[in-house]
Parts: C-alpha cells; sequence; structure tokens
C-alpha cells in the first residue's frame, strides 16, 4: 500500500470519491481544513428507507466520509492512509427534503489513532439530525518505525 495522495482544492476532493461509495451517494465537500471539514448530501428517494425517511445507513455514510476525509487531511508525516476501526452515532431527527451536512471536527489527533466527531443537520433549518463519533487508525507503511 503507497500512501494516499491527499486532494489539494475542493474540486480535487469532489473528484476524488467519484467512482467509489461518496460519488454514487451524491457527497459534495463544501470546505477543507487542519481540523474540520464541511460536506454535503441531497435528499433523494435512493438514500431513502421505504417509509420516505433518509435512510440511517445514508447519514452514517455522510458523517464517516466527512471524517474519513478529514483524516486525509490530518495524517502524520510518513501515515500512508487509515480505516475506521469504531463507530457510533445517535440520530435525534431525520430529513425528507432538501440538503444535510455534515460537520467533522478533530477531537483527538495522535500517531496511532485519531477520533472525530461530527453532526449532521439540515440545510433548511439547521435542525441537527445526528451526533456521530468514530475513531480512525492510522496506518504507517510494514516495518515502519514511525508508530
Amino acid at each position: 500500500m503507497t500512501r494516499i495522495k491527499t486532494p489539494k482544492s475542493i474540486s480535487e476532493w469532489n473528484s476524488f470519491g467519484k467512482d467509489y461509495l461518496p460519488g454514487h451517494l451524491g457527497l459534495e465537500i463544501l470546505s477543507v481544513k487542519p481540523d474540520e471539514l464541511l460536506a454535503r448530501m441531497k435528499v433523494q428517494l435512493n438514500l431513502c428507507a421505504p417509509n420516505g425517511l433518509l435512510h440511517a445507513a445514508s447519514v452514517v455514510a455522510l458523517a464517516d466520509t466527512a471524517c474519513g476525509y478529514a483524516t486525509i487531511n490530518s495524517l502524520p508525516n510518513g501515515a500512508i492512509g487509515h480505516a475506521t476501526i469504531e463507530l457510533k452515532i445517535n440520530f435525534i431527527g431525520t430529513a425528507l427534503e432538501g440538503d444535510v451536512s455534515c460537520l467533522a471536527k478533530l477531537v483527538h489527533k495522535g500517531r496511532t489513532t485519531q477520533v472525530w466527531d461530527a453532526e449532521v443537520s439540515v440545510d433548511e433549518t439547521g435542525k441537527k439530525i445526528a451526533h456521530f463519533r468514530c475513531t480512525q487508525i492510522i496506518l504507517w507503511p510494514k516495518g515502519s518505525t514511525q508508530k
């Protein structure tokens, strides 16, 4: 495994996942800073459950992608990537239409793990619909003493 190439511009971040799950879900990266990332997703039928509500898995994918991309942007020198090793989400609402946004913020930045919190909210009303926390393991080259 070689080091993942960190996108530099918003355009590059949005192209980064276009052929993968983020692209299929229509995720859009709005801003990337050293310790936070803002992403958005349009509520559409293919992201909803049969009851018409935004599917929980869609919200998890938005939050996990935002935190994962933020981790890529915050990798320590010499690290080659990361993987989600734990996540938790509390749903406190839903969305039926419009856009939902996710703001991921760094809680802990270590050499072996990072912890990120994220809030998902409805753009039109600002109503929070989910609180998310994940732990990312930092991946190092095989045989590396950087750990």
